[in-house]
């Protein structure tokens, strides 16, 4: 088995490198002055079972691009098997049609992903789970809930007689019964509206939240328009105490900012991107899950098991 991180998240893949106790394949990861990407194995992986780390966050197409890079390095010095453990999956939101004339990019990224030679994709909270259906090879994908459930039961232990789970938007309510079935909480929904990109309104609050703790829940975060304007709404709604769990955070400043102005005591987000952090923010590692999963894949056993509470520790 050999482990290959690109530039995009090196302490994530560093952190799984230890988890598995094990190291990271020496590889060399330039940019040339013009901007171009260049990749070279400094080991040999003549059928080895090579895993690529690569997260495409931000910036977004020259993470994409080098991860390309690297799997086509992978497989021109005849690795075995490549998988490529994306944890998160940049282009998600360009799922569908949803206007005239414009692309599908989620099933273009999938494409070019599974033409560079890769053999299995390992992801996780895809913001659209039928993402899966747009590859034509195997994809495991991951869910955040047992890393950020297990976090939120250490800081508040088993008792969630108090506790709302609410989705700030109708897409996210399977998403939120997840978490209120496994947390034993309250389910409440934000109806949204979206201005702009960095706009959000939110306009309805279907459940009762007052007297209560509210978590939201989403799948991830870039600019927190909809986890602040949601917030607002649940504190004119008598919420109590608000805290927000996302899978991942992909914050700039703008969303620095907005959660730091907000009524949003705690962002808890894993690490699957390297921008989670900042004030209010709790970042919990992914570096465990993501290392069961590539041990389980490289011993041929399922990675069912992984998506129960009970088996994070």
């Amino acid at each position: 088995m050999k482990l290959i991180s690109g530039t995009s998240h090196r302490a994530l893949a560093e952190n799984i490198a230890k988890h598995l106790k094990t190291e990271l394949t020496d590889v060399e990861v330039t940019v040339f002055p013009d901007g171009e990407s260049f990749v070279k194995i400094n080991e040999n992986v003549r059928g080895e079972d090579v895993f690529i780390i690569q997260p495409t966050s931000p910036p977004t197409n020259h993470n994409l691009m080098e991860l390309l890079i690297m799997v086509d390095a992978a497989r021109r010095a005849s690795a075995g098997r490549i998988t490529v453990v994306m944890p998160f999956f940049g282009y998600a939101r360009q799922d569908r049609k949803d206007q005239p004339r414009v692309p599908i990019t989620a099933k273009l990224v999938a494409n070019l992903i599974s033409a560079a030679g890769v053999n299995r994709v390992v992801t996780m909270d895809l913001h659209a789970a039928q993402i899966q259906g747009f590859f034509d090879i195997p994809v495991d994908h991951l869910y955040a809930k047992p890393v950020l459930v297990n976090y939120l039961w250490k800081q508040r232990g088993h008792d969630a007689s108090n506790l709302t789970v609410v989705s700030p938007d109708v897409g996210g309510v399977k998403m939120a019964r997840s978490y209120s079935d496994a947390l034993g909480a309250e389910l409440a929904i934000v109806a949204k509206h979206r201005v702009s990109a960095t706009k959000v309104e939110a306009t309805n609050l279907i459940g009762d939240v007052n007297g209560r703790d509210v978590l939201l829940v989403d799948d991830m975060t870039e600019t927190a328009g909809t986890l602040c304007a949601a917030a607002e709404i649940l504190k004119e709604n008598g919420a109590k105490r608000i805290f927000a769990g996302v899978s991942h955070g992909v914050l700039g400043d703008m969303a620095r900012q907005r959660l730091k102005d907000s009524v949003i005591e705690e962002l808890i987000v894993t690490d699957s991107v390297p921008m989670a952090h900042g004030e209010k923010v709790a970042t919990v590692s992914i570096a465990g899950l993501m290392g069961d999963a590539i041990l389980r894949i490289h011993k041929g056993e399922s990675v069912t098991s992984l998506f129960d509470i009970d088996s994070r520790s």
